[in-house]
């Protein structure tokens, strides 16, 4: 009884009351081990080996032979397999590796050139232990969460670059006149042979699909960038995606009227097609010369596009016009597209097979 009589005496003399016994924390939750997760996750990602027709590198002019090396990811058990657009999008072949070795060719699904995101599908299931990648959230990934890059870097296969999430780039940031999707901007090393390689958290899930690197000297001292996971569910997997298999470029003002389009007309200049894509079941004819004008670099000689189902090309907006008319046009459907070809305004027919 004394002693608690004593404790209201004791706070007006400003002495402390005897401690208690501190509060009882939850034990933190321990971050997962790097090697673990990379152990469970690495066999989901592939090498991805293509070859293509391009003009003559050396001679500028005739087309030659070109392999292509990049990576991609699976994330279906038959075969489906997200990478990048420009590893694929105009390749007359598509030569997949697992990590066990084995090989599969593969087919392409649907490709957005514009935003760098493909999905490909090889023409038998994978080996029975790859592992099924899962797609997460990219809208709950912050900046500075750390993340890890899975890829052929250089031809060297699977290989583990490590980082974080560095920023977010919106469609309106800094990367919109390159590219039209979300990206995340990461600081983990990317070089050539990792684009279309998964960026992933150290949760095993998908959060970014490696597209493209800016550097001044061409290596892994620059910014590379991973269209985010909820893009490339938004484009391919929900979406009527769809794969044309043609590569433009767009002639406007001076360079439409050195091509000699027709009055107040804008146009695409074809630079690649693929064998038996879309594209080159209608017709349409690449070029097979290398220029340079004004300091772009390009392929000339090929059909120029005017029109797209009626649809005019060229003008602000109008590709995503046509790639939405051409979404709604349904399989067996015919295609109309208006070209100039060596001076000519022809209109080539097709049926469209999804």
């Amino acid at each position: 009884m004394k002693t608690l009589a004593a404790l209201p005496l004791l706070a007006l003399l400003g002495c402390a009351a005897p401690p208690s016994a501190p509060a009882q924390q939850p034990p933190a939750e321990r971050e997962p081990l790097l090697e673990d997760v990379f152990a469970r996750v690495q066999s989901a990602v592939v090498t991805i080996r293509t070859a293509s027709r391009s003009v003559d590198p050396v001679a500028g002019r005739g087309l030659t032979a070109v392999a292509g090396l990049g990576s991609g990811v699976v994330i279906g058990a038959d075969g489906s397999i997200l990478t990048a657009a420009h590893v694929v999008h105009t390749a007359d072949v598509v030569d997949v590796e697992f990590t066990d070795g084995e090989r599969a060719l593969a087919e392409v699904v649907a490709s957005d050139l514009l935003n760098d995101v493909a999905l490909i599908r090889t023409v038998t299931p994978p080996p029975a232990a790859t592992h099924i990648a899962v797609l997460g959230d990219s809208d709950r990934v912050p900046v500075g969460r750390r993340v890890f890059v899975v890829g052929a870097p250089l031809g060297l296969t699977h290989s583990l670059t490590v980082g974080h999430v560095s920023a977010r780039r919106a469609a309106d940031g800094p990367v919109r006149n390159v590219y039209d999707a979300e990206r995340f901007q990461t600081d983990a090393a990317i070089n050539e042979g990792n684009s279309g390689g998964p960026m992933f958290d150290l949760r095993g899930e998908v959060i970014g699909i490696v597209s493209h690197l800016m550097s001044r000297t061409g290596g892994s001292d620059g910014l590379g960038f991973a269209v985010t996971s909820n893009v490339c569910r938004r484009l391919l997997l929900e979406g009527d995606a769809f794969w044309s298999g043609v590569e433009v470029v767009v002639l406007t003002g001076e360079l439409a009227r050195v091509f000699n389009l027709p009055q107040d007309r804008s146009g695409l200049l074809v630079q690649r097609v693929a064998s038996r894509s879309p594209a080159a079941r209608l017709g349409l004819l690449g070029g097979e010369l290398r220029i340079s004008i004004q300091g772009q670099d390009f392929v000339a000689g090929g059909d120029v596009i005017l029109a797209v189902q009626g649809i005019e090309v060229g003008e602000r907006g109008s590709q995503e016009r046509v790639r939405e008319a051409l979404r709604r046009t349904l399989d067996g459907e015919e295609l109309r597209v208006e070209v100039l070809r060596a001076g000519e305004r022809l209109e080539l027919h097709a049926r469209v097979a999804r």
